[in-house]
Order: C-alpha cells, then structure tokens, then sequence
C-alpha cells in the first residue's frame, strides 16, 4: 500500500485572512488520502513563513523522504509546501531523486501557476547546465586544436581515414585506412575522368557492395560529402560548424586549421577538378534542365574520355521561338580543358537519341547476338583456370608487400632515415595500386564469366516483355529503362556503340552486359 505523509502549514499572522487554518487543510488531506487508498504514517502542521526553508516540520518530513519511508506527500495546495519557486525547485528535485511524489488536494500541480514556474525554472536551470557543459567541452576542444591536435567528435572520424584518439599517445590526428582510402581515389576517379554524377557514383559503390565506414550502404549526401571535403588533400578545419536549432555553416574566419595531422589521400589538383565537373554536374543535373534529354549523363567521349553534357540554344525567327536541344562534349569546355579543347563532334539530341533507341530495340528483339558471347565464356574454361591462377599469384604478390611494409614500419622506429622509409613506403603504394588495379580487372572478368551460367530461354523472354512494354512508351519509361540498363553510350566522331545489362528482378540476369556496334553515319 502507499504511504502518505500529510504536510499543512499556515502563517503565522494570517491564518484567518487565507481562510485555510491547520485543522481545516489537515481535514482535506485525510480526506484525499482516504479517497485514494493511501496509508497515513505520518502528518505534519505548523505556522511559519512559506519563504523560507527553515521549518522544523518540514526538515522532518524531508528526512522521511530522502530515507524513502514514505512514497507521496500530500498538501492542500502547492504554495503550503512553499511561495517560493525556488525553494519549490529545490524540494521537488529532491523528492524526484528519491522516487517520492507530490500530490495537491485543490489542483493539479503541473497546471498550476505555481507548479508552471516551478517548471520553468527547472527547465531553466537544466538548459543553463546544459549551456555550461558545451561552454566547457568547447574551451577543451579549442585548446586541444590550438595544441595542434583533432579534437574528437569535430569531424575527426570520416571515410578513408582512422582516428587516433587524443587520449592515445601522438593522438589528436588521423591515420589513412588503405582499402577506405582506395574507394575515395576511385570516387574522385569516377567523378573527374568519367563525368559521373553523385548519383550515378552511389549506384555504383552500392552495386560493388562498398559499405561505409559503419557499414551502411550509401546515401547521395555522404558520396557528395566526400567529394566536397578538403580533409582528402591534407587540409584539416575544426569549428567549421555550429548548432542552433539545426546545424549551419561558421563563418570561414571562425575556422582552425590544424597542420600536419591528416595525410594526403587526394592531390590538390584533382581535387579542383572534381570541384569543378561537381559544377558542371549541377548545371547538367535535370533539376536545373527545362527540357527532356534521354541520355543525359550517360554519354561518353571516346577522343578525350570526358563525359557529354545536354544543352540548348535558342533563336527567334519570324517572331517564333525555337529551341535545338544537343549534346556535346565536356572536354569542348575551357574549364576543363584549357589547353587542348576536344574535338569529337557534337550531336542533336533527337538524331542521337533516334539512333540508340533504335539500337537498342534491336537488341531486344535480337538476343542472340549477345546470347552467343555469353556462351563463349562459359565454355571457354582453361581461360577461366588462367584467369584464377594469375589472381592467386596477384594476390601473393599485395600480401608480400603487406608484409614489406610491416617491415618498413619497423624500420622507422628503429629510426632508419627518414627519406630512405617515405621512398621505399611510396614504392611499395605504387606496387600495391598497380597489383590491385590488375586484380580488380581479373575479378570482373571471372565474375562475368560464372554470372554467364543462365538459361537461354529465360534470356529471350526478358528480351521479349521488355520490348512489349519500351515500344511507343513515353519519356519517363523510357529514362527509367536507360537509368536501370545502366546505358552507355560511347561517340567518336560519327561511330556510336552502346554498352548495357539487361534489368530485370533476375541477379542473374542483371549482370548479363552487352556491347553493339550502332551504324557508322
């Protein structure tokens, strides 16, 4: 059963104004307590000052609670326990603290006047800590980051990188991870010599199985992050952000920069360039496109291997607008190009898109044109056996210079010269890049090969329902299906040759590629 303890209280030299004498709030008390199947151990009256904690009944009924003998104290109103909402905080955060609640009899405490203020200084008092705590955690990071050190939590873990935390000795500073770093040089390598859009570049870690560094699949904003960050070239800024009511921008001359403590991972010029194709991105990206292209962002430049961009030009004639939509190609643009302009030609949108249409219902409705190729790989087992034995020799080879640079470190603290380890460990990165590129290219061709296992019949019927639903479809069905086949379309002057897979729920199926050699014009 619940245990109550009664406190009533009046003033000394207005009992009779207030209308609420001892006997009388005592009364309603028990009364309350009756009604709702409380045990009275306890009940306390007295005539003091509301304004003051200094009462002798009260001190014994806080000594009840704070030796949790009882579970709720019960009051005729809330200003008998005190008229003083500070005094009021102090009480109820100490009964809060030992489990003990606090009843009224004439009102709900929560709702009244009183308990409204108590509320809101214990609000206050709380966003004033709180305000006290980052104040105190700011002025740590700050000297932390003017020591030369990472602070931790300002942006101190990110992709490629591992933190080394400033409770470590030599911490306050990253560290590269190899294989994190490698996928942020293929992002940059993606972006800047095949044009890629940030989207494009996400579908693609997500079909290569790449997780991020907490193991989730990726999101459009944390390829763009990466892609954006200065941390990759070397360059480290803490406070480069603060927290409102959500996060925003500091002003750059609230930055710190922190030498020293991130190594590079990406040159500074590649990191331009990608700055500058994310440029050219947004203003190609269909967002900011009035008109309806294709194959936007999935053309390629087979002179120069930059990506074709959609555009338009205008003119009015006889007092009518009209509008020429075509593709061209990047490397025509200064920017990126300032010194040896691309000369591949460019195309009118409706010729272009005319053409790889056509090319690729006729691969549809002809399947066994790349029915026969898929069969040739899988047939073709000793070159499957060459393929592996050379990925076992590459793989000998990465693990032998893991080992030469386990090695090398060892060098170093035993302090062989410093120019003598940075040669050798940049020897070795130049091997381990060489191999693993090499590696990679073996293991799409293997994997293409097994994937190729997959019945013929299942193929043409795929052919066949995807036809039935792209013929005399509209634009958003016929985008879908150039974004899903993942289209490639690949210029040289006037030669045009189309890459793909065929989409379908399949896994199968869904790697199954195919190149055609579209008309020379």
């Amino acid at each position: 059963m619940t245990t109550a303890g009664v406190y009533c209280r009046v003033s000394t030299d207005n009992q009779e104004r207030e209308g609420t004498s001892l006997q009388t709030q005592l009364d309603a008390c028990l009364k309350y307590c009756q009604n709702k199947g409380y045990a009275v151990s306890h009940s306390f009256s007295e005539s003091y000052s509301g304004l003051t904690l200094e009462r002798p009944k009260l001190g014994e009924l806080r000594e009840l609670a704070r030796n949790e003998d009882i579970d709720v104290i019960v009051c005729y109103c809330l200003d008998r326990l005190s008229r003083d909402p500070g005094h009021g905080v102090i009480i109820t955060e100490e009964l809060d603290k030992h489990g003990v609640k606090l009843e009224t009899v004439t009102e709900d405490i929560d709702n009244s006047e009183l308990g409204k203020l108590i509320s809101y200084i214990q609000g206050y008092a709380s966003k004033l800590e709180a305000q006290k705590i980052r104040e105190r955690t700011m002025r740590g990071k700050l000297a932390r980051a003017k020591a030369g050190r990472i602070p931790s939590g300002s942006g101190s873990t990110i992709y490629g990188y591992d933190y080394v935390r400033v409770s470590q000795e030599n911490g306050g500073r990253r560290i590269i991870n190899e294989n994190e770093a490698s996928w942020v040089k293929q992002m940059y390598g993606w972006l800047v010599n095949e044009g890629l859009s940030t989207n494009a570049i996400t579908y693609r870690l997500r079909s290569l199985n790449v997780l991020t560094k907490f193991g989730n699949i990726w999101g459009r904003q944390s390829v763009l992050a990466i892609l954006k960050n200065p941390a990759y070239t070397g360059k480290t800024y803490v406070f480069t952000t603060a927290k409102g009511q959500k996060k925003f921008s500091r002003p750059q001359t609230d930055w710190i920069e922190i030498p020293s403590v991130t190594p590079v991972i990406i040159p500074s010029e590649l990191f331009e360039a990608a700055q500058k194709q994310l440029r050219v991105n947004t203003n190609k990206s269909p967002r900011n496109q009035k008109y309806e292209y294709l194959l936007h962002g999935h053309i390629q430049c087979c002179q120069c291997g930059r990506s074709y961009y959609a555009g338009f030009a205008s003119a009015t004639y006889k007092e009518k607008r009209r509008v020429r939509l075509y593709y061209r190609c990047s490397g025509k643009l200064k920017m990126l190009a300032p010194i040896d302009l691309c000369q591949n030609k460019n195309w009118t949108a409706a010729k272009l898109e005319t053409v790889v249409w056509a090319e690729i219902e006729h691969i549809l409705s002809h399947p066994g044109d790349f029915i026969a190729e898929l069969e040739r790989l899988h047939h073709n087992a000793d070159e499957m056996e060459i393929l592996k034995t050379e990925l076992n020799q590459i793989e000998r080879q990465l693990a032998a210079i893991d080992r030469e640079q386990r090695q090398l470190l060892q060098w170093a603290l035993k302090g062989f010269p410093e120019t003598q380890v940075l040669a050798e460990n940049k020897r070795f990165n130049k091997g381990r890049e060489n191999w693993q590129g090499r590696k990679e290219e073996l293991e799409t061709q293997i994997k293409g090969s097994q994937e190729s296992v997959i019945s013929i019949k299942k193929i043409e019927h795929t052919c066949e329902l995807l036809l039935l639903q792209l013929r005399d479809s509209d634009y958003a069905t016929k985008r879908k299906f150039v974004e899903n086949a993942q289209i490639k379309v690949w210029l040289d002057d006037e030669n045009v040759e189309i890459t793909g897979l065929i989409p379908t729920e399949d896994e199968a199926i869904t790697q199954m590629r195919f190149r055609w050699q579209a008309k020379t014009f």
